[in-house]
Formats: C-alpha cells, sequence, structure tokens
C-alpha cells in the first residue's frame, strides 16, 4: 500500500524497501476545461544538485532534449506533449545505486512550455502528483498529490529524492514559481540564454 504525503512530509524510501535500487517516478497532471485557443504542453524535468543546492553541469538537467544524467543513471523516458490519458503523463527511471556521489538531491520538477506567450498557468491545472513506484515491481510506493494550491504560477518543485545516512528519502515540496522553466533553472545554478 503507497504511503500518500502532504506537503513539507518527508518519507524514506530505501530503509523501509530494503534492497530496493530502481525507481520510476512517475507525474502526472490534467487540464481544467479551457477555451484560450492553445494547447497546453506541460514537461517534467529533473535537476542533479550538490551539497549546496546547484547543478554541478549542464549536463545535471535532465529534460525533454537531454533525457540522461548522473552517467546514466537518470533516464527521463520523453516528452509527452499532451497529457492526455489515464496514468503518469511522464515518468523518469532511476538506479539509486549508480547516482553519482556528488548528487545529493534529485529535484522534480513540472513546467508549463512557452506559459507566458500562452497565457497559461497551474491555475487551470489539476490532479497534478508524483509517485514513486518500485521499478522492478511497478508497485507504487510513495503518492504526492499537489492539491489546487496554485494560481499565476507556470513552474512548480513538486518534491525531491536526497541522500540522508546513506539512505535515500523522499520531501514533498510543492512549491510554486513565477518565470517558468528560466526562473527554475537558473535557481538551481545554470546559466540561461
Amino acid at each position: 500500500m503507497a504511503i500518500s504525503l502532504a506537503k513539507g512530509q518527508k518519507v524514506d524510501v530505501t530503509k523501509t524497501n530494503p534492497g530496493l535500487t530502481n525507481v520510476i517516478v512517475g507525474l502526472g497532471w490534467d487540464v481544467n476545461k479551457y477555451d484560450g485557443g492553445n494547447d497546453f504542453d506541460l514537461d517534467s524535468s529533473v535537476f542533479l544538485l550538490n551539497e549546496s543546492g546547484k547543478v554541478n553541469s549542464d549536463s545535471d538537467f535532465i529534460f525533454y532534449n537531454n533525457l540522461q544524467g548522473g552517467n546514466g543513471s537518470v533516464v527521463h523516458a520523453g516528452d509527452n506533449r499532451t497529457g492526455e490519458g489515464d496514468g503518469d503523463d511522464e515518468q523518469i527511471k532511476i538506479n539509486l545505486n549508480a547516482v553519482p556521489a556528488n548528487v545529493h538531491r534529485i529535484a522534480f520538477t513540472i513546467t508549463i512550455h512557452d506559459a507566458e506567450t500562452r497565457n497559461q498557468n497551474f491555475g487551470q491545472v489539476s490532479n497534478a502528483y508524483v509517485r514513486i513506484l518500485d521499478g522492478g515491481s511497478n508497485e507504487e510506493l510513495i503518492r504526492y498529490d499537489l492539491g489546487e494550491d496554485f494560481s499565476i504560477e507556470t513552474a512548480l518543485v513538486v518534491g525531491e529524492l536526497y541522500r540522508h545516512n546513506n539512505e535515500w528519502k523522499f520531501s514533498a515540496i510543492g512549491s510554486g514559481y513565477g518565470g517558468g522553466l528560466a526562473a527554475l533553472a537558473t535557481d538551481f545554478g545554470l546559466q540561461v540564454s
């Protein structure tokens, strides 16, 4: 049975699941009825962060144009441009044992592509969630439903896996940002042109 988290909660991942090495992080969302004339394209991205909360290089930013990072330990399954259908809209596969030692946190984000141009924000999105599955059995271990707390934001940090005493834990963050992916990337230490 999956552990359901609320914003701000933290939970052990590997300590309570001995032998767990491969996980799948699934992210999903629905778009509310909307007649702005533009399609919604939401994207999940992953930032591999060092102890100071910054990426070590551009290759630590995993998204639809860079599907692998951490020496192949983190693999994005690809961009879903419509979000149609049930289940996860996008997935990231992670081999926890292979994540480089200089990566202390793995942050998961959802952004709205071209949000400013299209006049879109997370007030128009519902049922956003992140979940962690056992990569071997596909059993859902952890789930965090983000709720409807957002209005003008164009980017969300939904949660992060982080190292603690040689184990991996998950933190349900649920923080919204304006400025979309560029603002997030800058906060995480990337130079955005």
